[in-house]
């Protein structure tokens, strides 16, 4: 049962109708101070799950080489074409009254639908979801998610809400794509498997407090890598020290 994916997507429903309902008694600084926390609670999120990584070796090599290849990749561009996609339906949603221009509000809508369906901390939390059964993860996130979408909601309205639905639908496939690489996994694997999402974690908080632009959707395919490489690792490495 992904009960963390479902919390979660119904924290963006109800934080986009709350936004969209009280956003105009929130004043500028507020929703730029409450982002500051935001950041500072994911990199707290990350930090324990590096702490318990079983090779450092491995998660750091996983880390570059994921990165290495969503860059050469341009996974992000990929990403963002693909909420492009997204977001022309959603634009067509019925809308209040909207303090910023069209192009500033499809431009935020793209960035929010990155920020929901392809976030680091989302794939990670529905990965370790479906192979652990620990939705603490997602359950943390619904928490931020949802004065995320409170506040995004302040801004360009209730179609923040419907953003849960591609959300689901993708990580929900995750959940399920997890449930069957977990047999094929080791104790090991997973604590590296973990500690790469605590880095995805920790450059989010980097990114949302704005200290520096991390290539976050970049490194999203060290998530692929990162067990093969710690098994590679630990079965064939390792020994050689032995």
């Amino acid at each position: 049962m992904p009960v963390g994916i479902i919390i979660n997507s119904l924290s963006i429903i109800f934080g986009g109708l709350l936004g969209g309902f009280l956003g105009h008694l929130l004043s500028e600084d507020f929703k730029v101070q409450i982002t500051l926390i935001f950041g500072v609670c994911s990199m707290a999120m990350g930090i324990p799950s590096i702490s318990q990584m079983a090779n450092m070796p491995a998660v750091i090599l996983a880390i570059i080489l994921g990165t290495s290849l969503g860059l050469f990749l341009k996974f992000n561009q990929k990403i963002n074409a693909a909420a492009t996609l997204m977001q022309k339906p959603m634009a067509k949603f019925p809308q209040p009254e909207l303090t910023i221009s069209n192009d500033d509000y499809l431009s935020t809508l793209v960035t929010i639908i990155v920020l929901f369906c392809a976030s680091g901390t989302g794939i990670f939390g529905s990965l370790t979801e479906g192979m652990t059964g620990d939705h603490t993860i997602l359950i943390a996130k619904s928490i931020l998610d949802f004065f995320t979408a409170a506040i995004f909601a302040c801004n360009i309205g209730y179609v923040v809400s419907v953003i849960a639905i591609p959300q689901f639908i993708v990580f929900f496939s995750l959940f399920l794509l997890a449930t069957a690489i977990f047999p094929l996994t080791t104790p090991s694997m997973i604590l590296d498997f973990k500690a790469c999402g605590g880095f995805l974690m920790l450059a989010t908080g980097f990114r949302m407090i704005k200290v520096k632009m991390f290539p976050t959707a970049d490194m999203i395919p060290a998530m692929l890598l990162v067990m093969p490489i710690s098994w590679l690792w630990t079965t064939w490495i390792v020994p050689l020290f032995g």
